[in-house]
Parts: structure tokens; C-alpha cells; sequence
């Protein structure tokens, strides 16, 4: 009986040591490191692996989101190969973007993504933790956290040169280009990490990549890493685009309810728009959402009329504000709308000019309240302009724009026929290009 209590103590003493370093950070340089061994068996200690990752500066919101979805099906696939431990994606802050310019808008960074989106949704699909509930867990009460392993991704330039691509996963030397985020004391890296000062590394590596995200499971070593980055995430390709599994990731991105209200509220008071009318009402659960081509819509016609950046970096596909004011007026009196509504990211006086062309109809567009930009922000704003666009009766869209792509999908999960959502302004009626056609697969 002794002896059965004195083994009863011990495995509680075991058990409290290793739960109390459960959240404790191992320090991991590379797999020849002296104490790599050590890390592997603490490691092992606690199933709880983290992926985070963040994309080149530049790049905006509406391609973030892309990537979202790249690294959403990444981690799926590598949870149904990978039971043994329990893998989380960490949302990466939102921070200052070039399209986030918005009059009066306040301080916008550190947003976390629960501002945008249902994050009860997302982990419908995969288990995703914002970066402030990663940094309590991983923590442990310590205010510096240190990440095991930081891969940057670079493109392979040779490829480009020759146009010969193959896929690649090479550790190559990190050049000046690479670490020009990252500044090093005493070996230890730190900034960006999306403006955390207190977040570091010892560990970076750079790769040369080219392929799909899949193909970066073999950087992920679990036994020696708990807490893997990976930067420029946006070099790793889709590995299914387009296909059922895409389209679950991309349906599980609900936004914030509120958002929707907004919407909502706004469809009805200026555009007559109402689900009941439209035909457009959705579960509440994306789980249950059903192939549909049956949604009517808001007897409007809603257009992205892209400006800035485009009218310079887009000119072949572009139009003058008089030639978009020309292209939408013949559509308009083709189905017999008489209300406009404009989702834009140029100047005032640009929306004044279409108006001035369009006298005939009624011209609108969202207008945030104080409350809204300075609770959602340019973020917030961009996506209220994208669910009103994605209820009207028809859209029209700008080429290659990810804004529109966005709502090109919202619209394909409504249940909108494809004629009526896939469609462009053209630089002019005889020179118009057009976007593939991704519909929905269920």
C-alpha cells in the first residue's frame, strides 16, 4: 500500500513538471543543434503545433484573403494526414494597407480578424486562433516570444528567366532583398512580425520556392518546431483552386455579423432590396448551404468601378469615366434598372463625374457613419461595399481586380446565375477582356 501511494506521488510530480512547461519555449536552431535532441522530447510533452505566416507588404486585402484560403486547405489536408498533433493556424493582424486611406479613419493596425470576420465560422473548417489568444497560450505568462522557425519564401529568378518552372524547396542563403524586414542583434531576429515588438526568432531560413502549399509539409518538422512562420506566403500556390474543397474554405469565410447588418439595413432603406424579395436569404450555418442558381436580387445594378493604382498599372483595360458612365447606361436600360449602386476606390469628384453622366438614374453609394469607420474601419467599409454588390440584380465588375473577384464568388454562393455576375467594364466596347469564370463547386 506504501509503495502504491509513494508511485502515486511521483506520477503526480511528473505529470504538474510537465504540464507547467507545457507552454515553456524550447529554443531550436536547426536539426543539428546541440539541444535539439532535448526539444524533441519536450516537444512531445505537448500536441499543440502552430503555423503562422504573413504576405509581402505591398499586397492587399482581398488578395490576404486569397492566401487565407491557400494556407485553410493547406492545414485541412495536413490535419487529415497528421493526427497526432493539433495544429492551429494563427490569424495575422491586419495592419496599415495601401488601399486603407480612408478620410478620418483612425489608428489601423494590429485589427484582428474577429473585426471582419465570424471567427466561429472559420473554425467550422479548420481550427484558426487570433494572435493575441496564440500569444497568451505560447507565452506562458513570458512577455517575449520567440518562434522556433522562420521560413522566407523567394521566388527561384532563374525560373522566370528561362520559363522552365519546376517545383522547388531549396534553403538557400538569405540575401540583403530577404532579411530587409528583419533586423538582427546578438542573433536574435526581430520586426516585422506584423509590428510586434516583442516577437523574435533565432531561426531563419530562407527557401527558394515554387509550387503548391502542400509542398511545404516537409518544412514543418513537428518534433523539433512547435511554432513554424512562414513568410511571403503568397510565392506558395494553391494546391486545389477552384475545386469542392476551395470553395468549403471560401464559404466558411462569413464576415462579421454585424457587417451584414449594415448591409442589410442599407439594401432596404435606398435600394428597395430585401432577401425575402431578392430570393437571397442564407442559413446562418455556411455547413448547410445548398447548390442553388435561383437568386433574383435588388432591383439594382452594382458596378466596382477600380481607379487609382489601375488607371496607371491597368491602362489597356480601363475606362475613362465617360466610357463607363456609356457602358453602364446601355446595360441598365437592357434590364430595366434604374439604380446604380458604385463600390469605388476613386476620388469624389470621379463619382461626380459618373453621376453627371448617368442623370437619368439614381446614383449611390455606401456612406460609413462615424461609428463604422472607426469601428470597422477601410477593411470594414470595403466589405459592406462587397455584400451590397453581391445582392444586386446585376454585376459588373473590373478586370483582374481581387475586390471584384471576391464579390464574383460571394455572388456564386448566393445562388446568382453566372451571366449575371461575371461580367467587366471594358477599356472600350470593341477591346474588352475577360476574367475566367470560376463558378462554384458543392
Amino acid at each position: 500500500m506504501l509503495m502504491f501511494k509513494v508511485l502515486h506521488i511521483i506520477i503526480l510530480i511528473f505529470v504538474c513538471v510537465i504540464s507547467g512547461n507545457e507552454l515553456e519555449f524550447c529554443e531550436v536552431f536547426d536539426e543539428y543543434a546541440e539541444n535539439s535532441k532535448k526539444c524533441s522530447i519536450r516537444n512531445n510533452f505537448t500536441q499543440k503545433r502552430y503555423i503562422l505566416y504573413d504576405v509581402n507588404p505591398p499586397e492587399g486585402f482581398n488578395l490576404r484573403r486569397d492566401v487565407y484560403i491557400r494556407l485553410a486547405v493547406f492545414l485541412k489536408r495536413l490535419i487529415e494526414k497528421d493526427e497526432k498533433y493539433q495544429w492551429q493556424l494563427v490569424l495575422p493582424p491586419w495592419g496599415n494597407l495601401y488601399h486603407w486611406q480612408y478620410p478620418n479613419t483612425e489608428f489601423q493596425e494590429y485589427l484582428f480578424w474577429e473585426n471582419f470576420f465570424d471567427i466561429t465560422s472559420l473554425q467550422q473548417y479548420i481550427p484558426v486562433i487570433e494572435m493575441y489568444k496564440f500569444m497568451e497560450e505560447y507565452s506562458s505568462g513570458s512577455k517575449e516570444i520567440q518562434l522556433d522557425c522562420v521560413y522566407i519564401l523567394q521566388n527561384d529568378d532563374e525560373m522566370f528567366k528561362t520559363g522552365k518552372f519546376e517545383d522547388k524547396n531549396e534553403v538557400t542563403n538569405c540575401t540583403r532583398d530577404s532579411l530587409q524586414y528583419y533586423k538582427s542583434k546578438r542573433h536574435i531576429y526581430t520586426s516585422p512580425f506584423w509590428g510586434y515588438h516583442n516577437i523574435t526568432t533565432r531561426n531563419i531560413k530562407c527557401l527558394k520556392f515554387h509550387g503548391t502549399a502542400s509542398n511545404l509539409y516537409q518544412n514543418l518538422k513537428p518534433i523539433q518546431y512547435r511554432s513554424i512562420m512562414f513568410d511571403h506566403m503568397e510565392i506558395a500556390l494553391h494546391d486545389e483552386y477552384g475545386s469542392k474543397e476551395y470553395w468549403k474554405a471560401r464559404r466558411s469565410m462569413r464576415y462579421n455579423s454585424e457587417l451584414y447588418n449594415i448591409a442589410k439595413n442599407y439594401r432596404k432603406t435606398f435600394l428597395n432590396s430585401t432577401d425575402e424579395n431578392d430570393n437571397t436569404d442564407r442559413p446562418a450555418d455556411w455547413t448547410k448551404e445548398k447548390s442553388r442558381r435561383n437568386a433574383r436580387g435588388g432591383p439594382y445594378l452594382s458596378v466596382h468601378l477600380r481607379r487609382r493604382d489601375f488607371i496607371i498599372g491597368r491602362k489597356e483595360s480601363i475606362p475613362t469615366i465617360k466610357n463607363a458612365a456609356s457602358q453602364l447606361r446601355q446595360k441598365m436600360d437592357k434590364l430595366g434598372l434604374t439604380v446604380l449602386f458604385v463600390a469605388t476606390d476613386g476620388e469624389q469628384h470621379e463619382f461626380e463625374e459618373l453621376k453627371s453622366y448617368l442623370p437619368q438614374y439614381k446614383v449611390l453609394k455606401f456612406v460609413p457613419s462615424d461609428y463604422v469607420i472607426n469601428k470597422f474601419k477601410d477593411g470594414g467599409i470595403a466589405i459592406i461595399d462587397q455584400i451590397i454588390c453581391s445582392y444586386a440584380r446585376y454585376f459588373i465588375g473590373t478586370y483582374e481586380s481581387t475586390f471584384t473577384y471576391r464579390i464574383q464568388e460571394e455572388r456564386e454562393i448566393v445562388g446568382f446565375l453566372p451571366e449575371t455576375t461575371f461580367n467587366n467594364l471594358c477599356k472600350t466596347d470593341k477591346k474588352c477582356p475577360r476574367n475566367g469564370q470560376w463558378q462554384i463547386v458543392w
